[in-house]
C-alpha cells in the first residue's frame, strides 16, 4: 500500500509524511465521496479533525499519520453532480449535468467540455481567491473526477502532511481481498449478524442506516462491458449449488465463479458502505477513523463486522463540527443583536418579522409590552374569578380570553410589518444572515462550498481549522465532543 500511496501523493512536501509510514507509523484514516469542486465545508472539517488526532497521537509517542480515503467507489451521480455558491442575493446551485449512461463509480468518471462553464461561474462567484484558481486547475476536461478532487485537497491540505488515498484501482483491492473474500464465503454468516444487530438497534429505540434485505450483500460487482456497479444478491443454495448462487443485474455467477473474478480482477468486487470501513483498516495500519454523524451511526451496525472478520473494533471520533461567521454576517448580528445560534434553522420569513420587530422604536416596543402584560395580567385575573363562580362560564371565559390574545399578538405582527414596510433592507438582511449562517435551513456546514470558506477565510484557515479541531476533542478541554463551534472571522 506504501507504494500506491507514494504513486498518487507525488507532491515533494508528502515526502516526510511517507517516510513517517516507512518507519511504521499508525494511521488516522477520514473519507468521502469525490464531487464537484471539492463539495461542501464538512469535507475540510474531516481532513483536519484527522490532521489534529494524528498529530495529537505522535506527541503521546506513538507515530500517527492522517490519511483521506477517497470514496471513489460509489455510483450515485446525483448525489455529487452539483454544488451550492452564494451570490449577493441568493445561493446558485452548479450543477455537472454530463451524468454516464450507467451507474458508474463516480470517481472515475471524465470530465467533458461541459465543466468549462461551471468553472467560469464559479470562479465568477468566489471572485479573486486562490481557491478559485484551485478549482480551474484541478477541473478540467480529461480529468477524472477522483483525480480534480485529490488536486484541489492536495493544495489545501499538503502543508500538513495530509496523504490522499484512491483505493478504487488492482493493487489496492488485491491487498484487501481477504475482505472481499469472507464477505463471499461467509456471506450468510455475516448478513445474519447484520439482521441480528439491525433488532438489536430497533429494540433499543434507534435507526438501522441502512436497510439489510433478505438477498443483500456487502459487495457490488463492476459490470466488465460497461463498467456499471451492480448490487451482488444472495440466492438460496437450494436453488443450485451448495453455495448458492449471486446475481447482479441480469447476470448470475456462482460463488466459485465470483471468487475467480476476485482472484483475477479483484477491482471488479466492490465493497459497499458497510463492509468499506473493514476493507479499509485492513490494508492501512488504522487506530481510528473521523466520522460525521451519519457515519458514527453506520458502525453501530458495521460493528459486527469488524468483530467477525478482523476480531477488532476501530474507534470512531467525531469530526469538527462548526459554523463560520465572516464579516459581514457579524456584522448584521451585531446591528440586530441576534445571536447565531436563533438563525440556525430558522425559517427566513419568520427571522424577518423577528427582525422587524427588534427594529422598532423603544416607545412602541414599550408600548406593545405595557399593553400585553396588563392585557394578559387583567384577563388571567377575571378567568380565574369567573371560572370559580362557574365552570362552564370559565370555559367560555378562558375561550374569548384566547380570542383576545391572538388580537394582541396580531397588533404586535401589523406594527412589525409596518416598520418592515418602512424599511425595506430588513427583508434582504434577514435573507443574508440565513444564507449564511443556514443556507435552505439545513447545517452550513453541509451545503457551504468548501472552496467559499476558503474564499472567505483565505488557505491559511486551513491552519485555524486543524487548530479549532485539536481544541475541540482536547482532554484539556472541558468542553471537548460538547458539539458544535462558532468560527468568527
Amino acid at each position: 500500500m506504501l507504494a500506491l500511496l507514494a504513486a498518487q501523493n507525488p507532491e515533494p512536501e508528502l515526502q516526510a509524511a511517507l517516510d513517517r509510514l516507512r518507519h511504521g507509523a499508525r494511521t488516522v484514516v477520514t473519507g468521502q465521496q469525490v464531487g464537484l469542486f471539492g463539495g461542501t465545508a464538512l469535507i475540510p472539517y474531516k481532513a483536519a479533525t484527522a490532521i489534529a488526532h494524528a498529530a495529537e497521537a505522535t506527541r503521546h509517542g506513538t507515530l500517527h499519520q492522517p490519511i483521506f480515503w477517497l470514496a471513489t467507489e460509489d455510483h450515485d451521480f446525483a448525489e455529487i453532480d452539483h454544488l451550492v455558491l452564494p451570490d449577493r442575493r441568493e445561493l446558485v446551485r452548479l450543477h455537472y449535468q454530463a451524468a454516464p449512461e450507467h451507474p458508474v463509480p463516480v470517481g472515475g468518471i471524465v470530465l467533458t467540455e461541459a465543466i468549462l462553464p461551471l468553472v467560469e461561474q464559479a470562479q465568477s462567484l468566489l471572485a479573486w481567491s486562490e481557491s478559485a484558481e484551485w478549482l480551474a486547475d484541478a477541473y478540467r476536461p480529461g480529468v477524472t473526477l477522483a483525480a480534480a478532487f485529490r488536486s484541489f485537497y492536495a493544495r489545501a491540505f499538503a502543508r500538513h502532511g495530509l496523504l490522499i488515498l484512491d483505493p478504487s484501482g488492482r493493487e489496492a483491492h488485491r491487498e484487501g481481498a481477504p475482505v472481499l473474500r469472507a464477505a463471499i464465503e461467509r456471506a450468510d454468516e455475516l448478513h445474519q449478524a447484520l439482521l441480528v444487530r439491525n433488532r438489536e438497534l430497533e429494540a433499543a429505540g434507534y435507526h438501522a442506516q441502512v436497510a439489510v434485505g433478505e438477498r443483500s450483500s456487502l459487495l457490488f460487482l463492476i459490470d466488465s462491458v460497461t463498467g456499471a456497479r451492480m448490487a451482488l444478491r444472495r440466492i438460496a443454495a437450494s436453488a443450485g449449488p451448495a453455495s448458492g448462487f449471486w446475481q447482479a443485474g441480469r447476470l448470475t455467477l456462482t460463488t466459485a465463479e465470483l471468487l475467480a473474478i476476485l482472484d483475477s480482477e479483484p477491482e471488479r468486487i466492490s465493497p459497499s458502505a458497510l463492509l468499506r470501513p473493514v476493507f479499509q483498516d485492513f490494508i492501512l495500519p488504522n487506530s481510528a477513523y473521523v466520522g460525521g454523524p451519519a457515519e458514527i451511526a453506520y458502525f453501530a451496525q458495521t460493528s459486527v463486522l469488524f468483530e467477525k472478520i478482523l476480531g477488532r473494533i476501530t474507534p470512531i471520533l467525531p469530526r469538527l463540527s462548526a459554523t463560520v461567521i465572516d464579516a459581514s454576517t457579524a456584522a448584521l448580528l451585531a446591528r440586530y443583536d441576534l445571536a447565531p445560534e436563533r438563525v440556525i434553522g430558522a425559517d427566513p420569513d419568520a427571522l424577518t418579522q423577528s427582525l422587524a420587530a427588534r427594529s422598532m422604536s423603544i416607545e412602541t416596543k414599550q408600548k406593545l409590552a405595557a399593553a400585553g402584560n396588563a392585557l394578559d395580567g387583567e384577563l388571567t385575573a377575571l378567568t380565574e374569578h369567573l371560572t370559580a363562580l362557574d365552570a362552564n362560564l370559565g370555559r367560555s371565559a378562558n375561550i374569548s380570553a384566547s380570542k383576545m390574545r391572538y388580537q394582541m399578538n396580531r397588533l404586535r405582527r401589523m406594527a412589525a410589518n409596518f416598520q418592515l414596510q418602512r424599511e425595506g433592507s430588513i427583508a434582504r438582511d434577514a435573507g443574508a444572515i440565513c444564507r449564511s449562517i443556514s443556507p435552505n435551513r439545513v447545517p452550513q456546514e453541509r451545503l457551504m462550498a468548501a472552496a467559499t470558506l476558503f474564499s472567505l477565510a483565505g488557505v491559511e484557515f486551513v491552519d485555524r481549522l486543524v487548530r479549532e479541531a485539536a481544541d475541540a476533542h482536547s482532554q484539556h478541554n472541558p468542553d471537548r465532543n460538547s458539539g458544535h463551534r462558532l468560527l468568527w472571522l
